[in-house]
C-alpha cells in the first residue's frame, strides 16, 4: 500500500463504538457466570456484578446519552455519532443481555443451586411449616419497616429513590362493600433496613432454603392489606441520572458543591424504569402516572430486580462452592526488613496485589508517620477504604507536626462521600488538603516521603496502578512501586509542586505526567517502534490497560501496524480499535482476561531495538486520561523488577482458558498449554518465596 493510501485509510479508520464495546466487556462478565467450570457460588457472584455494572452503565452512560439526545439539531449535528442512533442500538443489546441474564439465571444458576440442595424458594412453595416460619419472620423482622402507599387520587407524586426494588401491588376483591373492586399500591423492599436481600429459612437434612425478601412480602400481603382478598404484586427499580452537575472549579467551596450534588443524586433524572414484564400496562400506567417518569425510560427486565444484592446471598458455610482460597503471599524481600525506609534506600520494590500483600504499603506509611526523621508526607487519595488505614496514618503524621500534603479528589464517582469524609479529618488534623485541580480529575496514585538524614533531604516514593484502598486490593490486579531513585522521586515532588501552583512548565526526566508530557511521550514511543520497523529492525509493542478510546491514539496505533509494527493489546473493557482489518491493522491482537480478580493494572512495553523500555501507568488511552486527568506512568529501571513484570505479561499473553478476543470468544493456542493467567501468576509469585518463609505472616 502506498504512502497516500496508508493516510487515506488511517483518516478514515474504522472504531468500535464505545458504548457498545463497554456491553461486550460487560457480557464477559455474564459469560463467567455461565461458565460452569467456575463454582457455583462465584458464579452467583458474577452475575451480582453484571447487574451492578449495568446499573452505573444507566446511571452515568445512558443518562448521558439522553442529555446528547436533548440538544438542539444544530448542536448534535456536531457530534461524531448520533447519539439517538447509539440510544437505539444500546437498548437494543442491552435488552438482548438482559433476556440472556435471565436464561442464565432460571436454567442455570437456579437449577445448578438445586442440584447442591440449595433451594431458592418463590412464595408459592412453601410448605406448612415454612408458612408458618415466614409469616412469623415477617411480622418481627419486616413489616415494621414497610408503609404501604395507594396510588390513587390523593397521591398526586410518588418519589421512587435510586436503585431500590418497589412492589407494585394490585389489589382485588375488597372484604369491605366501601372500598374499590381493585386498587394500586406501591411499597419499598426494606432491604437496608432488614440487612440483606435474602432470608435463611430452617434447613431440614441436607436440604438448604432461602427466600427473596420480596417473595416474603408477597406471601404476607394479607398481613398488609387485610381488606382485600386477592393480590398481584410486581417489582420496579428506577435507575436516576449520576453525573454530577457541578463546574470544575475551586474558586467557591468545592466540597460545599459537590455535597449537594451527591444529595441530588437520589433525585436524578431517571435513567431508566426497570419492570417486571408481567406487570399489567394498567399498573406501569399508574405508576407512570404518580412517578412523572414516561413511557421512554421504561426497560423490560425481569421478577426480581437489583441482582448486585447477589453479592450478600448465603454461602451456607459451603466452600467446595467456592474459589479455592489463595492466602495473600508476602513479598520475598520486604518480608524480611524491619523498617521499609531503609530498605528501600538499598533497591527497589515491586509489590503485585492482590496476589502479595498490600500491608507493605499500609507498613511504610506508619512507620514514616511515627519516624521523628521524615519532615514531610504527601499522597494523592482516590478512592479510599471507608476505614482507611492510609488516611489514619495521614492524620497521625500531621498530628506529629510533619508537614502532610494531601490530594484528595472530590469528583471520584461514587466515593465523594468517603473522600469528603477523609478530606475533613485531615483537615480537623492540620494537614494541608488540595480539592483537586481545576478543569481535571486527579487520578494518579502516588506518595511522597521526605526525610532528614544527616542534615540533607532524601525522598522515598510510593507509586502505584491502583488506589490506597485495603478492600479493593484483594480483588484489584496492580502493580506497586517502592522507590528512592532520585530521578523518579524528584519527578513526583514535581508533580505534588504541580498541585500546589497549577503550573504546567514542569520537566520530568523518569515519569510521564498527563495532561503535561504523557500523550506526546507515548506518541513518540510509537513513532520510534515505527522508525525501527520501516529500517528493517524488529518493532513490536505489547500494551495492556483497562480501555482504549482515543481515536488521536487509535489512529497512531494503525499506522504503526501499517509500517510493519507487531503490537499486542491487552484490554479488559472499552476498546474502540478494530483489529486485524488487512492493510489497516492486520499486525494488532486484541485480548480481554476477565477471571476471578479484577485485571487493573496498566503496563506500556516498547520494543526500541531490543532496549526494551517498560512504563507502568495509573492512565488508560482515554481522551479523559490522556488530556482531563492527572495522571502518571512510571518506568521499571530494575532488572529483577522488569523481569517479574514481563513474567506476568507473558503470562497473559499465553491465556488460553480466560482470554477472549474482540468478539468476546474464547483465545486458543495452538499449543493449547492451558494456561490461566491469574492462577498461574500466584503460583509464580508463590515460587520466588524461599522455603521456609511463612507465606501468610503478617506484620503490624
Amino acid at each position: 500500500m502506498d504512502t497516500n493510501t496508508k493516510d487515506k485509510a488511517t483518516a478514515t479508520a474504522p472504531l468500535i463504538n464505545r458504548e457498545l464495546s463497554w456491553l461486550a466487556f460487560n457480557y464477559r462478565v455474564l459469560q463467567e457466570a455461565k461458565d460452569r467450570t467456575v463454582p457455583l457460588l462465584e458464579r452467583v457472584k458474577f452475575m451480582a456484578i453484571f447487574s451492578a455494572n449495568l446499573d452505573e452503565y444507566f446511571k452515568v452512560r445512558v443518562a448521558t446519552l439522553k442529555r446528547l439526545i436533548k440538544l438542539n439539531k444544530k448542536t448534535r449535528d456536531k457530534l461524531a455519532e448520533d447519539p439517538a442512533d447509539t440510544f437505539g442500538q444500546v437498548m437494543q443489546e442491552v435488552r438482548r443481555q438482559q433476556e440472556e441474564f435471565g436464561q442464565v439465571f432460571r436454567d442455570g444458576i437456579l437449577a445448578d443451586l438445586r442440584h447442591n440442595n440449595i433451594n431458592l424458594l418463590t412464595e408459592s412453595e412453601l410448605n406448612p411449616e415454612q408458612q408458618k416460619f415466614v409469616q412469623d419472620y415477617f411480622a418481627e423482622h419486616i413489616q415494621p419497616h414497610i408503609l404501604p402507599l395507594l396510588l390513587d387520587d390523593t397521591e398526586t407524586h410518588f418519589f421512587l429513590k435510586d436503585q431500590t426494588v418497589y412492589l407494585g401491588v394490585h389489589l382485588f376483591d375488597p372484604t369491605e362493600k366501601d372500598l374499590k373492586l381493585e386498587r394500586f399500591s406501591m411499597l419499598e423492599i426494606p432491604t437496608k433496613k432488614h440487612g440483606g436481600r435474602f432470608v435463611k429459612l430452617p434447613t431440614v437434612g441436607d436440604q438448604r432454603y432461602v427466600m427473596f425478601i420480596d417473595d416474603v412480602i408477597r406471601f404476607c400481603l394479607p398481613a398488609l392489606y387485610p381488606n382485600y382478598s386477592r393480590f398481584e404484586a410486581h417489582a420496579v427499580k428506577v435507575s436516576r441520572d449520576a453525573e454530577l452537575d457541578i463546574e470544575e472549579e475551586v474558586s467557591g467551596n468545592l466540597m460545599a458543591k459537590i455535597k449537594k450534588s451527591v444529595q441530588k443524586r437520589e433525585e436524578g433524572y431517571p435513567a431508566r424504569l426497570l419492570f417486571d414484564p408481567e406487570t399489567p400496562k394498567a399498573m406501569l400506567d399508574a405508576i407512570m402516572a404518580h412517578t412523572g417518569i414516561s413511557e421512554d425510560e421504561l426497560v423490560e427486565g425481569s421478577k426480581y430486580h437489583n441482582f448486585r444484592d447477589f453479592f450478600q446471598f448465603p454461602d451456607f458455610n459451603l466452600p467446595d462452592l467456592k474459589y479455592t482460597p489463595q492466602p495473600t503471599l508476602v513479598h520475598p524481600l520486604l518480608e524480611k526488613e524491619e523498617s521499609l525506609i531503609t530498605a528501600m534506600q538499598k533497591q527497589d520494590y515491586i509489590v503485585h496485589y492482590p496476589y502479595q500483600s498490600f500491608d507493605y504499603v499500609l507498613r511504610l506509611f506508619d512507620e514514616a508517620a511515627k519516624d521523628p526523621k521524615v519532615t514531610a508526607m504527601s499522597a494523592t487519595l482516590y478512592r479510599v477504604a471507608e476505614n482507611s488505614a492510609i488516611a489514619k496514618s495521614l492524620v497521625k503524621a500531621a498530628k506529629n507536626g510533619k508537614l502532610v500534603t494531601v490530594v484528595v479528589e472530590l469528583k471520584a464517582r461514587f466515593d465523594e462521600e468517603s473522600n469528603i469524609f477523609w478530606a475533613g479529618k485531615l483537615q480537623k488534623a492540620g494537614a494541608n488538603v488540595i480539592l483537586g485541580v481545576p478543569d481535571l480529575k486527579v487520578h494518579t496514585k502516588l506518595g511522597l516521603i521526605t526525610r532528614n538524614e544527616d542534615g540533607k533531604l532524601v525522598n522515598y516514593a510510593y507509586l502505584s496502578t491502583g488506589n490506597y484502598n485495603e478492600d479493593t486490593s484483594k480483588i484489584y490486579c496492580d502493580h506497586a512501586l517502592f522507590t528512592s531513585n532520585k530521578e523518579i522521586t524528584q519527578d513526583v515532588e514535581q508533580v505534588f509542586n504541580f498541585f500546589i501552583d497549577r503550573q504546567h512548565d514542569k520537566e520530568f526526566k523518569q515519569l510521564l505526567m498527563a495532561p503535561i508530557n504523557m500523550r506526546d511521550r507515548f506518541v513518540e514511543l510509537i513513532n520510534r517502534e515505527m522508525k525501527h520497523a520501516k529500517q528493517g529492525k524488529p518493532a513490536s509493542m505489547i500494551l495492556k490497560m483497562n480501555a482504549l478510546q482515543d481515536e488521536r491514539i487509535i489512529k497512531k496505533l494503525y499506522a504503526a501496524s501499517q509500517a510493519g509494527v507487531k503490537i499486542e493489546l491487552i484490554v479488559r473493557g472499552i476498546c474502540c480499535l478494530v483489529p486485524g482489518v488487512e492493510g489497516l491493522s492486520e499486525n494488532i491482537r486484541v485480548r480481554s482476561i476477565v477471571d476471578r480478580y479484577l485485571e487493573h493494572a496498566r503496563v506500556y512495553i516498547f520494543h526500541n531495538n531490543g532496549n526494551v523500555q517498560y512504563y507502568v501507568a495509573s492512565a488508560d488511552w482515554m481522551t479523559r486520561n490522556l488530556s482531563r486527568r492527572v495522571e502518571v506512568a512510571f518506568p521499571l529501571l530494575q532488572k529483577d523488577i522488569v523481569e517479574q513484570v514481563r513474567n506476568i505479561i507473558d503470562l497473559q499473553l499465553a491465556d488460553d482458558t480466560k482470554a477472549r478476543d474482540i468478539n468476546n470468544a474464547y483465545m486458543e493456542h495452538a499449543t493449547l498449554t492451558h494456561t490461566r493467567s491469574q492462577y498461574a501468576t500466584y503460583e509464580y509469585l508463590r515460587g520466588l518465596i524461599p522455603e521456609g518463609m511463612e507465606p501468610t505472616k503478617k506484620k503490624k
